[in-house]
């Protein structure tokens, strides 16, 4: 369980191109067959690249309240565009040869007038090394909270 700058580098960068819907970064740091679980999105798996584009195109427009990174926020349209960031709590990164498993908790804060919100859930994110770049194949997320084992009846 090594870390490596570059591994973490590359994740860093892909999840700035969600939080800024910059699509082509968003697709030079990630492989066309990307899996994804995303438990708040859908309780399938999402397979590809145009989801994701769709989310980050729609996301980028200014009466959008949400973000891809966090599609459903509490308060419907935004009055002002929040400043936001993200941060890796908890990073651990497993290397095997061309390919990393990294985990961690993502915590998205924004500011807005109304103040600073803090959102989080678990991710896993799993990269391999392509012609020497590091690229997302498959994610999967879980909530940050001890959810119920049976789902609400």
């Amino acid at each position: 369980m090594s870390s490596s700058g570059s591994v973490r580098d590359a994740l860093e960068k892909h999840l700035q191109a969600i939080l800024n819907n910059d699509v082509d970064a968003y697709h030079a740091t990630t492989v066309p067959e990307l899996t994804l679980y995303e438990w708040y999105v859908t309780p399938h798996r999402i397979d590809g690249l145009p989801f994701h584009g769709f989310m980050m195109a729609e996301s980028a427009r200014p009466d959008t309240a949400g973000t891809a990174l966090e599609p459903s926020p509490s308060a419907g349209a935004p009055g002002e565009t929040p400043r936001q960031r993200f941060d890796l709590a908890n990073y651990v990164e497993q290397r095997y040869g061309d390919a990393a498993v990294c985990t961690y908790t993502l915590l998205i804060t924004k500011g807005t007038s109304a103040g600073v919100t803090v959102r989080s859930h678990h991710e896993t994110r799993v990269l391999v090394r392509l012609d020497e770049v590091w690229k997302v194949v498959h994610v999967h997320k879980s909530p940050a909270w001890q959810a119920p084992y049976a789902p609400p009846g």
